[in-house]
């Protein structure tokens, strides 16, 4: 039988010698049971397969990554950002206000939650703050020396670092900075997948037959008269639009018909398409917060309190009670991870307390309101015995060469046409 998680709960398990909180729930297509879903691909356009042993099983069977940790974790930084956005709870976070920058494309602000690297994000290294890089400014002093002895910087700036993880390989000592672990892990994989076939067709309302056809660059767009096209510097010759197969198709400029097309997945374990997603089992998540993880982080005050180490274990519950309330606010209704994959729990969202070995792990439930007050709780508990945490964003404006790149970056990406590309 499951009971509420309340603060005296949490609390009581940050002190003893639990382990950890986990929660493993089974997951089936919003579909029904049965339904293809897609995972994500790699390089090389393939999923991420393998082989486990399952429980129950005599024989190993085949799993598909369906969200990996670090897209996960994604996944709870952004419905922290979704509650701050909505008014519904105030976390520290690190803005940086692109608003006033002259850009292509308008970026607005981008926050600790949002940037990748957290606290030790590059983009926060090139903004500033007083008129100071941020790193050299006067509220980033305490970044500079934080590790897991000294993390009341971190906690009273940038929390999410001391749950999700962070390198700080962009501040002052470079690859040698700090090291902060990931407390909070969580992934979905698909068990027992079978691959599916891809298909594909487009049937133009206008431009029916194209056989006979050959069409040309002019400029950024094309033409039909090979007289104003584009010419070979070499060969004097008009230059067909397009590339290998399409060259001078109507295709190549994503008009005409696609003739239906299917590939069987043994083209696709060989290399020669992409793949046409999956039919699963079951798919199970499985999140785990590492209470012995949290309790290795110090949290020493300006001003020592009476009991240095409650104010230790009033931190850690509150790093606790973010995680907990990350992870339920992102997954407790399902996950919509990508386009056709979209999960639907099997159960409610509960929580589990490994407390001791040997013994039945005991069960608690916890909706996402409540794991807003729990940690709302937490944080007041955590103030009366001296560690706060800022609630009002620190506002960072960006350097004028981070603009420049910036505005550099969305000029190639439009003239290339390129979304994400890297070096």
């Amino acid at each position: 039988m499951s009971t509420k998680l309340d603060l005296s709960t949490l609390q009581s398990a940050v002190r003893s010698s639990a382990a950890a909180f986990r929660c493993r729930r089974r997951l089936q297509p919003a579909g029904g049971a049965g339904d293809k879903v897609f995972p994500p691909t790699y390089a090389g356009a393939v999923y991420a397969v393998e082989r486990r042993r399952v429980p129950g099983q005599s024989e190993s069977v085949t799993c598909v990554l369906l969200d990996s940790v670090q897209s996960q974790a994604n996944r709870m930084e952004a419905a922290l950002q979704e509650a701050v956005d909505t008014g519904s709870l105030k976390l520290p976070l690190i803005v940086v206000d692109f608003s006033k920058a002259e850009l292509p494309e308008p970026v607005g602000k981008l926050t600790s939650l949002q940037l990748p690297h957290r606290f030790a994000d590059a983009i926060l290294r090139d903004c500033e703050h007083g008129g100071k890089r941020f790193r050299e400014s006067a509220v980033a002093k305490g970044l500079n020396s934080a590790t897991p002895l000294n993390a009341t910087p971190l906690f009273e700036l940038c929390p999410t670092a001391l749950v999700f993880g962070a390198w700080d390989s962009t501040g002052p000592k470079g690859g040698l900075g700090t090291k902060f672990e990931r407390a909070i892990v969580s992934e979905t994989t698909g068990f027992g997948a079978d691959y599916g076939v891809k298909t594909s067709s487009r049937i133009d309302p206008l431009i029916t037959k194209t056989k006979g056809i050959v069409i040309y660059r002019k400029g950024d767009g094309w033409t039909l008269d090979p007289e104003a096209a584009d010419k070979d510097p070499k060969t004097k010759k008009p230059i067909e639009i397009g590339k290998g197969d399409k060259s001078g198709k109507a295709s190549a400029v994503n008009l005409g018909n696609v003739t239906p097309t299917s590939s069987m997945y043994a083209k696709v374990v060989a290399g020669n398409d992409a793949p046409g997603g999956v039919t699963i089992e079951y798919a199970e998540q499985i999140t785990t917060l590492s209470l012995i993880c949290l309790r290795r982080l110090r949290f020493p005050v300006a001003k020592p309190t009476p009991d240095q180490a409650a104010a230790n274990a009033a931190a850690q519950t509150v790093l606790a009670a973010l995680g907990l309330c990350a992870a339920t606010l992102a997954f407790e209704s399902g996950m919509g991870l990508r386009s056709r994959c979209l999960l639907w729990p099997e159960g409610p969202m509960s929580w589990e307390l490994l407390a001791k070995p040997g013994e039945k792990p005991q069960e608690f439930t916890l909706t996402g309101a409540e794991a807003v007050d729990l940690l709302k709780s937490a944080a007041a508990n955590a103030k009366s015995a001296g560690v706060d945490w800022r609630e009002t964003p620190l506002a960072l404006t960006p350097s004028v060469e981070l603009v420049k790149l910036v505005k550099l970056s969305q000029e190639q990406a439009k003239k290339s046409g390129a979304g994400t590309e890297g070096d």
